[in-house]
C-alpha cells in the first residue's frame, strides 16, 4: 500500500530531519523499518504567515510494495513516416502537441514565425539595448513562446492534476530540475528554460517531427466546415487534414486574419494594469516579518487581491529577484512583463497589478466588433509610447507610487531594472480613467495588508496588457473543435483556454487526443 504524511517544521530545523524511512516510521508508526520500501519528498512548500517561518512537508511511502518504476512521460518514436499533424505556434501548448503527437505515434509538422531561441536572444538584446523591436522576433514570439524569456514559472491553476504532474515530469525529462515536481510554486528561470526548449526541439526533430522557424501563418483555406489548406509567408500553400492553432497571446494578425476570413472569433475579458517594482530586500521583510535569511529562505513573493467597487484588482506573475522586460510585439506601443533567472538574485522584486477589462469597458471600441478587447488593448499601449516626447524606442512612462495614488507628478524615479529607461510620466493620466482610480485605492488596501508596501520607493511602470488574450476562438467543449470548422483545434493562451505554461501544455496535448478520438 502506499501511505502519505506530512509534517510542518521550523525552518530552520529542516536540514535536520532524519532519514524519510525513519520519518516514515515514526510519523506512520511503522516499527518494522523493512516493510517500508521506500519514502519520498513529494510536495514541499513554506508558511510565512506568522513569525515563526514553517515548512510544509508531505511525503510518500510505499509499505510492503515496491514502487513503481520510474516512467518517461513521453515516448519518443521514429514517427518520420506517420500520419501527419499539423501545428502553428512553437510555444508550450505547440510544442506539448507535437510531444504528444510523437507519443501516440503522429507526425508533427510545426510551424513558429518566429527564430528559434538563441537567434531570438539577439533580437531581445536589441529590444533593450538599442530600442528596436523585431515584430517576428521578441518576448512574445519565437521558439518556446512568451515564457521562454519571461520567467518560467510553472504555476497553474488547473485542477488535472494528473496532466500537471505529466507536464512537470516532461520538462524533467528534457532537463529540467527535479525541484519542479516536488515545490509548490515550480520555477525554471529564463537562463535555463531555453535550453530545456532546445532539447525538447531536438528530440521532435530526431524523431521524425518537423520544426519549421520563421514561418507565419498568413492565410487559411476552407470550404463548407472543414480546412482544406494553409499559406506560409504568403508564398507556400500546404494542404491539412487537422489543424492545431496555437499562437499565443499576442498574435494580433492572426486574430484579424480569422476576423477577415470569417473564421468566428469572439472578443473576451481580460486584464491590464502596470508593472509594479520594490526593492527585493523590502518585500523580503515585509513577508518574512523580517527574519529574512539568505541561506534558508528563498527572496520574498506575493500575491494579492482586492476588491474596488465590486471589481477585482490583483497581483500578475509577480517576479521576486526579478526584472521588468520590454514585451511590444510592434514599434510605436510600450508593453511590460516580468522574469526572474532560477536564483531570483536581483535587487528588486516586480509584479504585475492588473484591473479586470470588460465588455462595458471597451464598448468604445464597438465598431471592431469581434476585435474591440483587441482595438482597446492596442489603443492604451500606443498611448503609453506617445506619453513620451520623442519617444524613438522602448522607453517607458513612470511614476513613484505614492505619487501616482496622490495624483502627483514625480520629480525624479528610483532605479529601476527596466533596461530600456523609464521617464517620469503622470501615468495616473495616461491609463484609462476607471482603471487608474481602480489601481490607486487598490494601492491603498494593498498597504494596509503589507505594512511597508505602499512607498515611493517603489516605481509603477506602464503598461501591464499581455496577461491574457482579449480573443477567444470558440470550440466544442467535448471534441475541441472549432464551432465552425470540425478540422481546426484552436488551442492555450491564444485561443482564450489557458493561462500560462503548464495550462497552455495540458490544452495543447488533449488537442491530439482529441484529433485521434474524433
Amino acid at each position: 500500500m502506499v501511505k502519505q504524511f506530512d509534517i510542518k517544521i521550523a525552518i530552520e530545523y529542516e536540514v535536520n530531519l532524519s532519514e524519510p524511512i525513519l520519518l516514515a516510521s515514526k510519523n506512520l508508526k511503522i516499527k518494522d523499518l523493512s516493510r517500508i520500501k521506500s519514502c519520498k519528498l513529494i510536495k514541499r512548500s513554506l508558511d510565512a504567515r506568522k513569525p515563526e517561518i514553517k515548512v510544509n512537508l508531505i511525503y510518500e511511502a510505499f509499505i510492503d510494495e515496491e514502487p513503481s518504476e520510474e516512467f518517461l512521460p513521453f515516448k519518443l518514436q521514429d514517427v518520420s513516416k506517420s500520419k501527419q499533424i499539423h501545428i502553428i505556434g512553437a510555444g508550450p501548448a505547440g510544442l506539448f502537441a507535437a510531444l504528444e503527437a510523437i507519443h501516440k505515434g503522429l507526425k508533427p509538422i510545426v510551424f513558429e514565425r518566429g527564430k528559434d531561441v538563441r537567434a531570438r536572444r539577439r533580437d531581445l538584446a536589441k529590444i533593450n539595448k538599442e530600442q528596436i523591436v523585431n515584430p517576428e522576433s521578441n518576448y512574445c514570439f519565437g521558439e518556446g513562446g512568451a515564457g521562454t524569456y519571461s520567467d518560467g514559472k510553472l504555476y497553474t491553476r488547473s485542477k488535472k492534476r494528473g496532466d500537471v504532474k505529466r507536464i512537470l515530469a516532461g520538462l524533467i525529462q528534457f532537463g529540467a530540475d527535479e525541484n519542479i515536481a516536488i515545490e509548490a510554486h515550480p520555477h525554471i528561470g529564463t537562463n535555463k528554460l531555453p535550453q530545456i526548449i532546445v532539447e525538447i526541439r531536438e528530440a521532435i526533430i530526431k524523431c521524425g517531427g518537423e520544426i519549421n522557424f520563421d514561418k507565419k501563418l498568413t492565410n487559411i483555406f476552407y470550404e463548407n466546415t472543414s480546412i482544406q489548406a494553409i499559406e506560409i509567408n504568403k508564398n507556400k500553400k500546404i494542404e491539412v487534414e487537422n489543424l492545431i492553432l496555437a499562437t499565443g497571446h499576442s498574435a494580433r494578425d492572426i486574430f484579424e486574419l480569422l476576423n477577415d476570413r470569417k473564421i468566428e472569433i469572439k472578443a473576451k475579458p481580460f486584464a491590464l494594469g502596470v508593472r509594479v517594482e520594490h526593492p527585493q530586500e523590502l518585500i523580503n521583510y515585509i513577508q518574512y516579518h523580517s527574519n529574512f535569511d539568505n541561506e534558508l529562505l528563498p527572496p520574498a513573493a506575493y500575491k494579492i487581491v482586492k476588491q474596488v467597487n465590486g471589481k477585482g484588482v490583483y497581483s500578475f506573475c509577480m517576479c521576486p529577484g526579478g526584472i521588468i522586460a520590454p514585451c511590444a510585439t510592434a514599434p510605436n506601443e510600450i508593453v511590460t512583463n516580468g522574469w526572474s533567472p532560477s536564483k531570483r538574485n536581483n535587487p528588486y522584486a516586480n509584479s504585475g497589478i492588473v484591473v479586470t477589462i470588460e465588455e462595458e469597458d471597451w464598448s468604445a471600441f464597438s465598431k471592431y466588433g469581434a476585435l474591440a478587447a483587441l482595438k482597446f488593448q492596442e489603443d492604451v499601449e500606443q498611448k503609453m509610447f506617445n506619453s513620451i516626447p520623442n519617444n524613438e524606442g522602448q522607453l517607458a512612462p513612470a511614476q513613484r507610487l505614492i505619487d501616482f495614488v496622490k495624483g502627483r507628478a514625480s520629480k525624479d524615479l528610483p532605479k529601476c531594472s527596466y533596461q530600456p529607461g523609464i521617464v517620469p510620466t503622470r501615468l495616473d493620466q495616461v491609463l484609462p480613467a476607471f482603471v487608474a482610480n481602480r489601481l490607486r485605492k487598490a494601492f491603498d488596501l494593498f498597504g494596509k495588508s503589507m505594512k511597508g508596501y505602499l512607498t515611493n520607493e517603489a516605481v509603477v511602470v506602464g503598461v501591464e496588457s499581455r496577461t491574457s488574450s482579449p480573443v477567444s476562438i470558440p470550440r466544442d467543449r467535448e471534441s475541441m473543435q472549432h464551432t465552425q470548422l470540425r478540422n481546426l483545434y484552436p488551442v492555450g493562451e491564444g485561443a482564450g483556454y489557458a493561462g500560462g505554461i503548464v495550462s497552455a501544455a495540458i490544452d495543447g496535448m488533449k488537442a491530439v487526443e482529441k484529433i485521434i478520438k474524433n
